[in-house]
């Protein structure tokens, strides 16, 4: 099963266009083409998240709790 990381997670709650994974990989690549040289940390971020919500179907994406917690240290996806 494909894992999402805490900061993952929380990108993908907000950019989960519509509540579907095609949706939600579409937001995430059209933010990505905004991104600055200097934003490396996002790219990468968003790159490794893209790539686990192309190797998951919209069954598994559909069972993700994509609550944000923007606390890690309350969070029971910290790591």
């Amino acid at each position: 099963m494909i894992e999402l990381t805490f900061e993952e997670r929380n990108l993908v709650c907000i950019y989960s266009g519509g509540g579907t994974r095609l949706g939600t990989i579409a937001a995430l690549e059209d933010m990505r083409r905004y991104l600055a040289p200097d934003e490396a940390e996002l790219l990468a971020l968003t790159d490794s998240a893209l790539g686990k919500l192309y190797g998951m179907d919209d069954e598994t994406f559909a069972g993700l709790d994509l609550i944000p917690d923007f606390d890690p240290e309350d969070s029971a996806y910290g790591e």
